[in-house]
């Protein structure tokens, strides 16, 4: 009888040193399909629907909120890069192996699918049950790889709970997610383009 395959997987922690950019891309569409999944469970369990949390406004309003959000993020990001050494906001070196190589097509639909499946959990179906300060504490939490340092994970938490506000602010979720993906995107852009320098 043939031994079957799948008895030899092993879920380990993996240090980022050991990740090259395919594993490394693998386990982000991963981790974004489980994201998506428990966000949709949870809404099923809160009787809410999907669709009509992610159905687009008929006003504007929104990007006022996710820009203007977008905007102050870089520039705190642009004042934190000035006065605190850069070790102290590494996160490994992930980003610049998600990013540095990519085309910017493919940088874009990475971005589309972390904001629409993180905002959809985190403040879509988390936020309603815990509010913006509990939600923010576990979105720091599961961005692992700023924990070594507190300034990064302080930022992801502060960045998380203003997130949470615009959301309730603008009245949908197409607020931060569109805030989310130009941080992300723009962020993006600047590992790809920066390598020469």
């Amino acid at each position: 009888m043939k031994k079957d395959k799948f008895g030899k997987i092993k879920i380990q922690r993996v240090d980022p040193g050991q990740l090259n950019e395919r594993l490394l891309l693998i386990n982000l569409y991963i981790t974004q399909g489980l994201t998506l999944i428990i966000g949709i469970i949870i809404l099923f369990f809160q009787k809410r629907s999907v669709i009509s949390l992610l159905q687009f406004p008929e006003n504007y309003r929104f990007l006022l909120w996710g820009c203007g959000l977008a905007a102050a993020m870089f520039g705190v990001d642009f004042l934190l890069s000035r006065f605190v050494k850069e070790e102290s906001l590494d996160d490994g070196g992930i980003n610049e192996m998600l990013f540095r190589n990519r085309p910017v097509w493919h940088i874009a639909i990475i971005c589309v699918i972390v904001s629409i499946c993180e905002e959809l959990l985190f403040r879509g179906a988390i936020q309603y049950g815990l509010g913006p300060y509990w939600t923010s504490i576990i979105f720091a939490l599961i961005h692992v790889r700023y924990l070594r340092h507190w300034i990064p994970t302080g930022w992801v938490f502060l960045s998380s709970y203003a997130l949470g506000y615009i959301y309730i602010q603008a009245g949908t979720l197409w607020a931060p997610i569109v805030c989310h993906f130009l941080i992300d995107f723009i962020s993006g852009l600047v590992i790809k383009f920066r390598r020469g320098t």
